[in-house]
C-alpha cells in the first residue's frame, strides 16, 4: 500500500501541516525541518510531488491606460495570484524601439513574456526574448504561440447592421499604423464593403485613444459618410464628442461604432454599439500557454482565435433622410470656426 502524506508526517515528528508545507510552501519552513520531512519521505516510500516554484511572467503593452489593456492585465493577475507567482508590466508607449530593448531586458529577468500588440517586426520579438517562452496577444510571431481577438464575424455583423439600417457609405477610422490589428481591421472592412456594394472612406491613422478620436472627428464629418467604424471603443467615444463640437450629433447625423465593448462603452450617452471581443479569455489562455512551455508541455502552435459579436446600443439609427443637403468640407471648416449647422441640415 502506497505511503500517505500522514505516514511522512508521522515518521518525521511533525503536523501533518507542516509535512503539506514542505512540499507546497517552502519558504514557509525551516531547512532543516524541510531536510527532516523529505528523508521522512524516502524511508516510508512516499511519492513526493516536483516542489512548487513562484513565476515571473512579464507582460508588455504598448498603453497601460487603455482599458483593454488594463482588463487583460486583471485577469493575468488573478490567474497567477494562487500560485504566488508574480507579473512585471512594462508599457511599450507605442514604441517598437522600446518594445525590443524590453524584451530583451525582460527576456534575461523572466521565466515567460506575454507581448500584447506587438508595434515591431515580428520575427524581432523572438530574437529578443531568445529561449525564454514567449506568447503574442494580436500580433503577428515567428515560431511563438499567438493568440488573436478575431473582429471579422462581429464586423460583418456591424456592416450587416448599419446596410439594415439604410446607411451605404460608411468611413473607418483607424489606429496606430503599426498596429496588426488595424490593418486586419482595416482589411475586414474593406472586404466587407466591397462584398456589400458600400462606400467606404478610410481616413488617416490616429492614436488608440479619445484624443484620436477627436482629431479625427472632423475628417469624418468631411467625408459624407452617415456612419463610422472606430478602430476601438475610445477612438469612437472621442469621435462621438468631436462630432459634436462641430455641431452634429450621433446617431441622428451621424451613427458610430466601436470595437472592444469596454465597460465606459455601455455608460456612454448614447450607450456605444461596438464589436465585443473576449479581452479575458486572451488573458487567461495567454497565460496557460506561457506556463505550459515554462513547464515543458506542448503547446498549440498556429494562431487561437477568439470570437467576437456586435452589441447594439443607442449610436447606430437610420441615416438623415435622403434627398437633403451633405456635409462638405467647408462646411465642417465653418462648424470648426463656430457656425453650427443650418436648422434641419442633415448629411444626405
Amino acid at each position: 500500500m502506497a505511503a500517505k502524506l500522514k505516514d511522512v508526517a508521522q515518521e518525521a515528528g511533525v503536523s501533518l501541516a507542516t509535512a503539506s508545507r514542505a512540499f507546497s510552501s517552502v519558504d514557509m519552513l525551516a531547512p532543516d525541518t524541510r531536510r527532516r520531512v523529505l528523508e521522512a519521505a524516502q524511508r516510508v516510500g512516499y511519492d513526493m510531488p516536483a516542489p512548487h516554484r513562484s513565476r515571473t511572467i512579464a507582460v508588455l503593452v504598448p498603453d497601460v491606460s487603455n482599458a483593454v489593456y488594463a482588463a487583460m492585465l486583471r485577469t493575468i493577475q488573478e490567474k497567477l495570484w494562487p500560485g504566488r507567482h508574480r507579473m512585471l508590466l512594462a508599457d511599450t508607449s507605442e514604441d517598437p524601439a522600446r518594445e525590443t530593448e524590453l524584451l530583451e531586458t525582460l527576456g534575461r529577468e523572466a521565466d515567460g513574456v506575454i507581448l500584447c500588440s506587438p508595434r515591431s517586426d515580428p520575427a524581432a520579438a523572438g530574437r529578443a526574448v531568445g529561449s525564454t517562452p514567449l506568447v503574442v496577444v494580436n500580433g503577428e510571431a515567428e515560431q511563438a504561440p499567438v493568440v488573436l481577438m478575431d473582429v471579422e464575424q462581429g464586423l460583418r455583423q456591424a456592416t450587416e447592421h448599419l446596410q439594415s439600417l439604410g446607411h451605404d457609405s460608411l468611413v473607418y477610422v483607424p489606429g496606430p499604423a503599426a498596429s496588426w490589428a488595424n490593418r486586419t481591421r482595416c482589411q475586414i472592412l474593406t472586404d466587407l464593403a466591397a462584398q456589400r456594394q458600400l462606400d467606404l472612406t478610410v481616413v488617416g491613422n490616429q492614436s488608440a485613444d479619445v484624443h484620436g478620436g477627436l482629431a479625427s472627428a472632423a475628417a469624418v464629418a468631411a467625408s459624407g459618410a452617415t456612419a463610422v467604424i472606430a478602430y476601438n471603443d475610445l477612438v469612437a467615444m472621442g469621435i462621438q464628442a468631436g462630432i459634436r463640437t462641430l455641431g452634429y450629433r450621433c446617431p441622428d447625423d451621424i451613427s458610430i461604432v466601436g470595437i472592444d465593448n469596454v465597460d465606459v462603452a455601455a455608460a456612454s450617452d448614447p450607450g456605444l454599439t461596438t464589436v465585443q471581443v473576449d479581452i479575458d479569455k486572451s488573458g487567461s489562455l495567454s497565460l496557460a500557454m506561457v506556463m505550459d512551455q515554462i513547464d515543458g508541455k506542448p503547446v498549440h502552435t498556429g494562431p487561437v482565435r477568439l470570437g467576437s459579436q456586435l452589441i447594439v446600443r443607442g449610436s447606430t439609427a437610420p441615416p438623415p433622410d435622403s434627398g437633403t443637403e451633405s456635409v462638405t468640407a467647408d462646411a465642417v471648416a465653418g462648424a470648426v470656426r463656430g457656425r453650427r449647422p443650418r436648422t434641419g441640415s442633415t448629411r444626405r
